[in-house]
């Protein structure tokens, strides 16, 4: 049987609709292809086991693997792939384009697919994606709109809400699984890999029209424990800011919904302030602690927001700011959905 076909980076997803990443299942959650579904033909587990085989006897390592593999990709081809059509084409990658790729591959064109591997594996494939980065980020175009304002303001909300009517938009926060404060981790979903968090900005960017402008949201550097890559940070400081303002009434009313799994978990909000105790003073995270314990919500939010997040807020144009002077302003009067609706519709307008 002849050697499965084999492909190099650069080539574009879009001539790939099926891409399998046959790597152990930690290693696909790492970072994988955008698009690629994981059909491990070794478990963490069992490649670990191979893998201490073979420094003491490579030849059974070899026949290990060959059973272990042999073994889970029956099991694909019995449950996943079991109703495949036999013009199933899909790319195949694994770590470095060899053993496991391989061995899927040749199967696959046994049974009559046409399968082709990934030269160089996903170690290619990420070479070439650190290398093409600042290429698709960096361009004048699409132009960026970036949405500054404190928090609370619904920066978020408004975003959603203009790609619910057809925008272009960058949700970092949400590509970052992560709120960019103190208390923005989501306690049930851990953020993703720096990799992976590159690898779907290099996407989003490569899906972009770019005449249409792409909406975004002003952050910092860091995005919870992930850092934006040095291209995107200088666009957002070029792109042109638009001011989002809320009262705050409003804006505790909105940081309770995003926050509410800690409205939910005293005992968790409670600890994660007491991170401040250096930066806000004893004093002041005790006053939170016993608005908290009281469950007088109302103050703790409007308070968290005064004197925190306030305090830690660089208005676009200033001093300590990357970003420019914002050329307009928006002021919902509340944080209704309907005040958001009809924000996003005039946004999109001015910025067509």
């Amino acid at each position: 049987m002849e050697l499965p076909e084999r492909i190099s980076p650069p080539f574009s997803l879009a001539d790939y609709p099926d891409i399998i990443d046959v790597r152990s299942p930690s290693e696909f959650q790492e970072d994988h292809i955008p698009g690629a579904i994981n059909l491990p033909v070794l478990s963490d587990a069992e490649r670990h086991e191979v893998g201490a085989l073979n420094a003491e006897d490579p030849f059974e390592a070899r026949r290990l693997g060959a059973t272990l593999i042999t073994k889970n990709i029956h099991h694909h081809l019995a449950t996943t792939l079991a109703e495949h059509p036999r013009t199933f084409a899909p790319l195949i990658y694994c770590w470095r384009g060899n053993l496991r790729s391989n061995s899927m591959a040749f199967i696959f064109r046994a049974i009559g697919w046409r399968s082709r591997v990934i030269q160089g594996g996903y170690k290619a494939w990420r070479k070439y994606l650190m290398e093409d980065m600042e290429a698709t980020i960096s361009p004048a175009k699409p132009e960026l709109i970036v949405l500054g304002g404190l928090t609370g303001c619904g920066k978020t909300r408004l975003l959603h809400e203009m790609k619910r009517q057809g925008a272009q938009v960058l949700d970092l926060e949400g590509l970052a699984n992560h709120r960019g404060s103190i208390l923005g981790n989501e306690p049930e979903s851990p953020q993703p890999n720096q990799k992976f968090f590159e690898s779907q900005l290099w996407q989003a960017f490569r899906n972009f029209d770019p005449d249409r402008p792409v909406f975004t949201e002003a952050e910092s550097n860091r995005i919870g424990r992930l850092q934006c890559p040095p291209a995107l940070w200088k666009r957002l400081g070029e792109g042109r800011v638009v001011l989002l303002d809320l009262p705050l009434p409003e804006r505790a009313k909105l940081l309770a919904e995003d926050y509410h799994h800690f409205i939910s978990d005293p005992q968790s909000l409670k600890d994660t302030l007491d991170g401040l105790r250096r930066l806000r003073g004893n004093e002041q995270v005790d006053t939170w602690h016993q608005q908290i314990d009281s469950r007088d919500w109302d103050a703790f939010l409007q308070s968290i927001l005064v004197d925190h997040y306030d305090l830690c807020y660089r208005r676009p144009g200033s001093e300590d700011s990357v970003y420019p002077e914002p050329e307009r302003s928006f002021q919902p009067t509340s944080a209704s959905t309907s005040d958001f609706e009809k924000a996003a519709t005039e946004l999109i307008e001015l910025y067509p």
